[in-house]
């Protein structure tokens, strides 16, 4: 079982910054490819951000491409997501979510097994 605990959220002013941060647990065998999605009321799961279990590869919806920079830390069991330049239409629940079965970062939730329990960012205008 693997466990996933995000952090980093909160409350931010339109143009600023925050550092998400995701640390997973328990018995692994290798890195997974790790993914951020968010989510807010009334609509479904969106994809953010994805990365390959070694890092080399990454992926971004179009919306934040240039703004969020994911990235990870193999030694300390974390995955990040950056986010500069925020905006209103940012706020959202964040969760990070780990892909047990594959070695590149995909876009659809359904591809990933292990999910946090989501952090709240909120951007105020």
């Amino acid at each position: 079982q693997v466990q996933l605990v995000e952090s980093g959220g909160g409350l931010v002013q339109a143009g600023g910054s925050l550092r998400l941060s995701c640390v997973w647990s328990g018995r692994t065998f290798r890195s997974y490819p790790m993914g951020w999605f968010r989510q807010t009321p009334g609509k479904e799961r969106e994809f953010v951000a994805a990365i390959s279990w070694s890092g080399s590869s990454t992926d971004y919806v179009d919306s934040v491409k240039g703004r969020f920079t994911i990235s990870r830390d193999n030694a300390k069991n974390t995955v990040y997501l950056q986010m500069n330049s925020l905006k209103p239409e940012d706020t959202a629940v964040y969760y990070c979510a780990a892909d047990s079965i594959s070695y590149s970062g995909k876009r659809y939730d359904s591809e990933y097994d292990y999910w946090g329990q989501g952090t709240q960012v909120t951007v105020s205008s």
